[in-house]
C-alpha cells in the first residue's frame, strides 16, 4: 500500500495534491509497505496495516475511513460535509484509503465515520487519484470556482 507505482495515477495525485495546497494544508501519507504480505492471512495483513495506519495518528484527528460500506455523497454534499467539518473546527480530517481487504478492528474503533466513493470498487491506487480530484472539486464548490458544473 505504500507508493504509487503507475506513473500516469502519479501524476494526476500530485496535480490534485498542488491543487488543493491552495486551499487547505494536504498531506499524502502512504503507509511503508507490510513485509511478507503474501505469506500472511487476510486478518494478519489488515492488522500489520492497522497498526501502521494508527502509528500515524494523533489524537484529536478526526477519521473518515474510505469504506465500501460508508455512506455516498455528492459532490456538492462532500463540499457541505467538509464545510461543516471545518466549521466545527475540526482539529485534522483525516481520510483513511484501506489495502484490498479493508480495515483491522482498531482502524474502525479509531474512525468517527465511513464514506463510501461509489460502489464500485477500484484499486487502492486509483482511488488516490479519484479522491484527491473528489475533494479537489469540493474545495472548488466551497469557493465557488467554475471546475463544479452543476
Amino acid at each position: 500500500m505504500a507508493h504509487t507505482s503507475q506513473s500516469f495515477i502519479q501524476e494526476g495525485l500530485e496535480e490534485y495534491s498542488k491543487r488543493l495546497k491552495n486551499f487547505v494544508s494536504f498531506e499524502f501519507i502512504p503507509i511503508k509497505d507490510i513485509k511478507n504480505a503474501k505469506n500472511l492471512s487476510m486478518e494478519e495483513l489488515k492488522k500489520k496495516e492497522g497498526e501502521e495506519i494508527i502509528k500515524l495518528l494523533e489524537n484529536g484527528d478526526h477519521i473518515v475511513l474510505l469504506d465500501d460500506k460508508g455512506k455516498m455523497y455528492t459532490s456538492m454534499q462532500l463540499a457541505d460535509f467538509i464545510l461543516k467539518k471545518q466549521n466545527l473546527s475540526t482539529k485534522t480530517l483525516v481520510f483513511i484509503i484501506g489495502g484490498a481487504y479493508g480495515f483491522s478492528e482498531e482502524v474502525y474503533a479509531r474512525s468517527k465515520e465511513k464514506l463510501s466513493l461509489s460502489p464500485l470498487t477500484f484499486s487502492h491506487q486509483m482511488i488516490r487519484m479519484i479522491f484527491a480530484e473528489q475533494l479537489y472539486r469540493a474545495y472548488s464548490i466551497i469557493h465557488h470556482l467554475p471546475y463544479h458544473h452543476e
